[in-house]
């Protein structure tokens, strides 16, 4: 009799057991799970509140954005660099909302900042790298990947660090393929997670989809390296850059505003699906197969009376930039890629000394947390009901006055009257 009650109780044991083990296998998911599944949405995440970065969020503030996000259905969060300690935090506020909700999930890919030597100054050395500040960016990140190994799923080596406009800063594919030789060394012997995915986030051109002077031997190798590539597209910025695309065609003159502004944003989608489609057709072309998802993709809101506001290219209203971000959502979730959609909050560091420049208002949400058009489906929804940001209840722009936003929709030039 006690060997059956000790069989019994050794049976039930084991169920509890593999009952457990199956629980956490569900939970422990991949990169290569979670890129291209449409249950994960992507999104580039910055947390500042100020004018300037030497003011960090807060662990408190941080785990606001991530409560506000999450009710976004955003799973996914893309950072820059592991200098500055809102990486670090960001990854303990996930760490401990986890703790707190056992069904909160959100992941990150993880980014190092890559400069090249004499970078930010009058000087820029592209031929070599600035070791120090690079070998620090990527130690860092190795730290945190093996600190929070259920959250950071990706580490991207640099941000637009190999496109030849990033003046200041960009490196030759040499030095993006050491570190992340160096990466996928760590993973071989053990010291980074095996399913770790390592890439670089930069611009289509970068990888192949611009002029000839991108086609190396280096960038094959770095092609052949990485676990899948990170595209940047930014139709937006082009609108300005390659105008030709954008402005109305004589056949659409005639077209009210809204019109206008809708088939210059299927022009602005298409434009991006041919700027991926570029970078994918060589990248085929050298024989390299890798997963591609895009990094980086947005649409400023305000410019003001730079290139892109009334003056410029007539891109920065809300309505346009909605437009935007359902048709990158659409495609992108339709062909099976992630897009790490620039970005969550607006953020005005980044053009402190001109607050409508359009680099502070690339956000879906304000800097005081009102929903802007793309999301105002999802206030309805209540989807954001008990959420603040900086203590205030997360309500729509224009005070959801549909009507006045319509108003603001800003005219696109006319091609017929372009000099260009």
């Amino acid at each position: 009799m006690k060997n059956i009650i000790k069989n019994v109780l050794l049976i039930f044991l084991s169920i509890v057991l593999f009952s457990c083990s199956t629980t956490n296998e569900k939970k422990a998911i991949s990169a290569k799970e979670i890129l291209g599944n449409p249950v994960y949405l992507a999104m580039s995440y910055g947390g500042y509140r100020e004018n300037t970065r030497d003011i960090q969020p807060t662990l408190e503030e941080i785990k606001e954005d991530m409560k506000i996000l999450s009710a976004m259905g955003i799973k996914v969060l893309r950072t820059y660099n592991t200098k500055l300690k809102e990486a670090s935090t960001l990854l303990e506020a996930i760490s401990q909302l986890k703790k707190e909700d056992s069904n909160f999930e959100m992941y990150v890919m993880l980014g190092a900042w890559i400069d090249c030597e004499n970078a930010w100054t009058d000087n820029p050395n592209h031929d070599a790298e600035d070791v120090q500040a690079n070998t620090g960016e990527i130690e860092r990140a190795v730290v945190m990947a093996n600190k929070y190994p259920d959250i950071v799923k990706i580490i991207a080596v640099g941000n637009e660090a190999m496109v030849h406009w990033a003046a200041s800063y960009f490196v030759y594919p040499k030095v993006i393929l050491k570190w992340v030789n160096h990466l996928q060394e760590l993973k071989k012997t053990e010291k980074l997670p095996a399913d770790l995915w390592i890439t670089s986030s930069d611009n289509f051109a970068s990888w192949g989809g611009g002029d000839e002077s991108y086609h190396t031997e280096d960038l094959t190798k770095l092609l052949n390296a990485v676990d899948y590539v990170s595209l940047h597209t930014y139709p937006f910025h082009s609108s300005h850059y390659d105008a030709t695309y954008w402005k109305v065609p004589e056949n659409e003159e005639n077209l009210t505003a809204i019109e206008k502004a809708d088939a210059a944003m299927l022009r602005a989608k298409n434009y991006a699906i041919a700027e991926y489609e570029a970078a994918a057709n060589y990248i085929k072309s050298i024989g390299v197969s890798k997963p591609i998802h895009i990094g980086e993709t947005g649409w400023a809101t305000e410019s003001g009376t730079t290139f892109y506001g009334a003056n410029g290219s007539g891109a920065t209203d809300e309505y346009k930039a909605k437009l935007f971000y359902d048709y990158m959502r659409s495609w992108t979730n339709e062909v099976g890629m992630s897009c790490f959609y620039f970005e969550a909050f607006d953020e005005h560091w980044k053009d402190a000394q001109n607050p409508l420049g359009s680099e502070n208002h690339f956000g879906l949400l304000t800097l005081d947390g009102k929903a802007k058009f793309a999301l105002w489906d999802l206030v309805d929804k209540g989807v954001f009901k008990g959420l603040t940001r900086n203590g205030k209840p997360i309500s729509k722009t224009y005070e959801g006055n549909k009507d006045l936003l319509l108003e603001n929709i800003l005219e696109i030039p006319l091609a017929i009257n372009s000099k260009n």
